[in-house]
């Protein structure tokens, strides 16, 4: 291509929801906004209470805290430019500060996909196997399994900020979206993309596949251990301890599917981004919220640390 013919771009336009403004858009501005508090305060209020509480000093508890601090992460990279934006019905965002939301967006989520296979595997040891539970899952193996997703996140995805590091985008410059995400922002390159989409391509199997497997394979067994209960009420006990995990992670995968492997034709941009609002924003305020009304010890953690006020 001759670079000769064209511009280089610095920034990008982000526009958004074009189709909102005015009153509307300030309306939308302050719903999220006041969702993004409620969610960073929940999750945080679940962070300090498996902290200081000692009866939430469990494995189980242990992979919640993670995951409410994965949650925070999450949203902290996208909502507070994306309010921005709504709020200027429209911004500008710089080649790098695209590039490195995109890349902790990615991160974040490989490492959360992981998470959720992990705490999975915690379900399948504590239903499956109860008396070897507290020495298997020991908090040495916690730690590590915890290490291990972060670590794996943000090293598998650097191979993804490699190959975006050296795109060339010669215009146009327009993101018809609210934030940087992967595929819209590669589009707009006019360097050889191929080698970069077949990284994506193969790169979700280690990212998405493989932990979606891993939790499918552990509800079968933990279903058909359940299911070998001979009392009602034992299983309906034994189910509770993992309904709060299975929503989250049906919820979690059953968007993400929606977004990635559904192809884009199948439904437009609007509903595209509206899917991809309700991942980014309702699903870290409705995770901890799962938790909090499904799990007794919560419940009662929370009612009595209020009652003592």
């Amino acid at each position: 291509m001759n670079n000769e013919n064209h511009t280089t771009v610095t920034e990008f336009l982000l526009l958004g929801f074009p189709h909102i403004n005015g009153i509307n858009a300030v309306i939308l501005f302050l719903l999220i906004l006041i969702v993004y508090i409620i969610t960073l305060i929940i999750n945080s209020m679940i962070i300090v209470l498996v902290v200081t509480r000692p009866q939430l000093h469990s494995p189980m508890y242990f992979f919640l805290q993670q995951l409410s601090f994965n949650e925070i992460v999450f949203l902290t990279v996208v909502v507070p430019n994306m309010l921005r934006v709504i709020w200027l019905e429209g911004a500008t965002m710089s080649i790098m500060g695209c590039i490195t939301q995109t890349y902790i967006y990615c991160a974040v989520g490989c490492s959360e996909c992981h998470l959720l296979a992990v705490m999975s595997y915690d379900r399948y040891l504590a239903i499956c196997h109860p008396l070897r539970y507290s020495t298997i899952m020991n908090i040495k193996l916690q730690q590590c399994l915890v290490i291990y997703c972060w670590v794996f996140g943000f090293m598998i995805t650097q191979i993804t900020l490699n190959f975006l590091c050296q795109l060339q985008f010669c215009g146009p410059n327009v993101i018809d979206h609210f934030f940087c995400d992967l595929v819209p922002f590669v589009e707009l390159s006019c360097s050889y993309t191929y080698a970069l989409q077949l990284e994506i391509l193969f790169g979700a199997i280690p990212i998405l596949v493989i932990p979606f497997i891993l939790v499918v394979i552990s509800y079968i067994c933990i279903v058909s251990t359940i299911s070998s209960i001979s009392s009602k009420k034992g299983r309906k006990k034994t189910f509770s301890t993992c309904s709060s995990h299975l929503s989250v992670v049906t919820m979690y995968y059953g968007t993400l599917i929606t977004i990635y492997l559904v192809p884009a034709n199948r439904h437009s941009l609007t509903i595209n981004k509206l899917i991809a609002f309700s991942y980014i924003v309702v699903t870290p305020l409705f995770n901890p919220v799962i938790y909090s009304l499904r799990n007794k010890e919560i419940r009662f953690t929370i009612w009595k640390l209020l009652s003592s006020n």
